[in-house]
């Protein structure tokens, strides 16, 4: 028997997609003229990038499980640092004396590092931390993009100078609070034309990992855990500086947020914030008007996992933001299963969680990103896997699981946790390519599409690196190198598009654009971080298939809408706001 609220929302889910799905079936299901196939070559050596991440070296109180907390700072974000309309890579590495690396696409296939010559390499240092992850966004509306690091420690603030070199303006912007970050998002919640800043806490601000006064460091409960570091969020009010706002607006959340995103998922017009959170429940903060943002219950409330990663997708091409977010699967120990969250919120009220077969099973699952990859207009999956590849022959899921039943005040305490020596935690985990057939699901097809690696994946980005039409994927490995997988699916039309803010923020961050693909519609957000540690190609990538071109609306930050028709396809479109 299905239940009535099941019933409800089935029926509504027929009602939001009905006209698509029943009347014309082919644009929700991939085919046509559009290849199904995936074909990724993994290029990073060929194109230049040997980047390897070096995990952080902790203080010697907890050397035993050092390999489960240090296990994290994996990170690569896309943008087009030098305006020469080609996207870079920005990569982090976590341990002290190692460096960051910022690769400068030349536009002949390969990149080159300069992070060095540009002032943003060495940044993980004895006092001030080690690099987690890192966000771009045009801070200050001069027109080119600055670099956020978040740390475990002091995150840091550079601000591009447009010549090459970057200058860290941390001092006076108001940022340098000690932080053990894993995520950060820019966004305008005030549409003030400005952009703000929302840094999430894991590990509680109070603690130094190189000098612990307590080893009470871990969460207090498995499944609704609260004792995280706090989330902060910053008013940019202009001339480089940053106010904290975060008790104000009601956004401090200390439940071990690992990811967030920022889009309008309401559609009142205003950026609303969504977080994946370690040991406990998604949350989802509705922003009233700029003026404060309120919790709201929309379905997240009750159901516990381990969310890692927020990856915002239209998986039906119904003009509205799902939401994909990761979690833990191991067979014998743990089955959470991912969540794919379709948006019913005003319809609802709630979101639905809809995830089954391969899009809930991807083991020990990291990040994650939608995105369009053989361009047949339906937004496919990349997720990345593996958490500790180590002895495969020793396996530290049965220590874990003793502590597990222990009681909070146990747990807590990592001086209790067994050591894990050289043991393996969900290691040697494939990532998984997730092809979007429609009404027929998501098929897994990274063997055939060439995804066959099985490095301890974190982050993921998509980004048309050699300006071809196609999303090539970049992941970024835990003590591992880096990979470029070069998509070369077969051709297909395709549509671009770069905005660019004058009333909203230069970076266009925030914009929501609905594109008409034949009798269907895709909505994308302009995002100022996603995934995991992540960052997409700040420009947006619509597959179009055989389907026709129809309108293209853009709502930018200001609340200006904006109707382009007669768009030409298979090339790159730059959209300036309307002043």
């Amino acid at each position: 028997m299905l239940s009535r609220r099941r019933f409800i929302v089935i029926a509504a889910f027929v009602a939001a997609i009905g006209a698509v799905v029943f009347l014309n079936a082919g644009a929700l299901t991939s085919g046509g003229s559009a290849s199904e196939s995936i074909h990724l070559t993994e290029v990073a050596h060929a194109s230049g990038i040997d980047f390897v991440h070096q995990s952080p070296t902790l203080d010697p109180k907890v050397n035993h499980i050092a390999a489960h907390i240090g296990a994290l700072g994996a990170c690569v974000s896309v943008a087009d640092v030098n305006n020469d309309g080609w996207p870079d890579l920005y990569f982090t590495t976590s341990r002290f004396g190692a460096a960051n690396a910022l690769y400068l696409n030349q536009k002949d296939g390969t990149f080159r590092d300069v992070a060095a010559e540009a002032g943003v390499a060495a940044v993980n240092r004895p006092g001030e931390g080690v690099s987690m992850g890192a966000v771009w966004g045009d801070y200050d509306n001069d027109g080119f993009e600055d670099l956020l690091v978040y740390k475990w420690g002091y995150p840091q603030l550079f601000h591009n100078l447009g010549n090459g070199h970057f200058e860290d303006v941390t001092a006076q912007s108001g940022l340098r609070t000690w932080m053990n970050s894993n995520g950060a998002v820019w966004l305008d919640f005030d549409r003030d034309g400005l952009l703000d800043l929302y840094i999430t806490g894991y590990f509680r601000s109070d603690i130094d990992f190189w000098h612990l006064k307590t080893t009470r460091i871990m969460q207090s409960s498995w499944d609704f855990a609260s004792n995280g570091g706090k989330n902060l969020l910053f008013k940019n009010m202009g001339k480089g500086h940053f106010k904290d706002v975060t008790d104000s607006l009601g956004v401090g959340s200390t439940r071990w947020t690992l990811a967030a995103a920022s889009a309008d998922f309401n559609d009142d017009g205003w950026p609303d914030l969504y977080l994946a959170n370690d040991y406990g429940p998604e949350v989802l903060y509705l922003n009233h008007e700029g003026k404060r943002f309120v919790l709201a219950r929309a379905g997240l409330e009750d159901d516990s996992k381990s969310g890692m990663a927020v990856a915002l997708g239209d998986v039906y091409n119904r003009g509205e933001h799902d939401v994909f977010v990761t979690n833990i699967s191991e067979k014998g120990f743990l089955f959470q299963g991912n969540n794919l969250r379709l948006n019913f919120l005003k319809q609802l009220g709630r979101f639905d969680e809809v995830a089954s077969g391969v899009v809930a099973d991807a083991g020990w699952a990291w990040g994650a990103q939608f995105g369009d990859l053989n361009n047949d207009g339906l937004l496919d999956l990349v997720v990345a896997n593996g958490f500790i590849s180590a002895d495969s022959g020793r396996d530290y899921w049965y220590a874990m699981s003793k502590i597990a039943g222990a009681q909070g005040n146990i747990f807590e305490d990592a001086k209790n946790w067994p050591p894990i020596g050289s043991a393996s935690l969900s290691g040697y985990e494939r990532s998984r390519v997730l092809l979007n057939r429609g009404q027929a699901g998501f098929d897994d097809v990274a063997q055939e599409a060439g995804a066959t690696d099985l490095l301890d994946g974190r982050a993921v980005a998509m980004a048309d690196l050699f300006n071809r039409g196609l999303l090539d994927v970049v992941i970024a490995n835990e003590k591992a190198r880096a990979l470029v997988y070069r998509n070369s699916a077969n051709p297909a039309h395709w549509v671009e598009l770069k905005l660019v803010g004058t009333r909203s923020n230069r970076s266009a961050i925030g914009a929501e654009v609905t594109v008409e693909i034949g009798p269907g519609r895709q909505r994308q957000v302009v995002d100022g971080g996603s995934g995991f540690c992540s960052q997409n190609d700040r420009r947006l990538h619509f597959g179009l298939g055989d389907q026709r071109l129809g309108s293209v609306t853009i709502q930018w930050p200001s609340g200006r809408t904006q109707v382009l028709n007669g768009l030409a396809i298979d090339q790159l479109h730059v959209v300036t706001e309307p002043r």
